[in-house]
């Protein structure tokens, strides 16, 4: 068996997402991505079982980085506001700065690789928010709600901004660009609609 080589590894994932985000699930290929790639069928699956295989070991690590990414600087015991600024300023600077990671996270969701992906998929984010939640609603500073309508709630706005950010435009096709501004006033409506009375 060869050796894996790290660069034809790195262009493999980065054309994968690439291509997945540009022609979706259906087009893609082995074939095709070995051709982009200027590679042999045998050098990818040095790397990869099969088509599956690839898709779901690249999506699985770069789920993991942008995870960990958004744990910078959080700490579970802070105070909620703190705490909550700290997740909204991570994602933010991390989907902003990576485009194309933040189309292939939609594209993941709403495919039928999410089950391999996020089903059982628990990390040091997951621990920390549920965590963070505990302690801010036994403080008293959040109101209990269900974790699924707390994600809902707390973050679907920041990813609807940055998705209209990317697309460049807002409903009604005005343009938009996400402004610092505009994302703290967002994320101070999320905390007047999760903070207890």
């Amino acid at each position: 068996m060869r050796p894996r080589n790290k660069e034809k590894e790195e262009l493999v994932k980065e054309k994968t997402i690439e291509m997945l985000v540009t022609n979706g699930f259906e087009s893609f290929s082995a074939n095709k991505l070995a051709k982009e790639c200027g590679i042999s069928m045998a050098t990818l699956y040095i790397y990869y079982k099969d088509k599956d295989d690839l898709i779901v070991q690249i999506a699985s690590e770069e789920v993991s980085k942008m995870r960990q990414a958004v744990i910078q600087g959080f700490d579970p015991e802070s105070r909620f506001e703190t705490g909550l600024r700290v997740q909204w300023k991570n994602r933010y600077q991390y989907l902003i700065a990576n485009p194309v990671l933040s189309l292939f996270f939609d594209l993941l969701r709403s495919s039928s690789y999410q089950d391999k992906i996020y089903n059982g998929f628990r990390d040091d984010l997951d621990n920390q928010s549920d965590l963070f939640i505990k302690n801010a609603t036994k403080r008293g500073e959040i109101i209990s709600l269900p974790v699924e309508v707390y994600w809902s709630v707390a973050f679907s706005p920041l990813h609807s901004l940055i998705r209209a950010h990317y697309e460049g435009q807002r409903s009604g096709g005005k343009p938009f660009i996400l402004s610092e501004e505009i994302l703290w006033q967002t994320f101070e409506l999320i905390l007047k609609a999760l903070k207890a009375k």
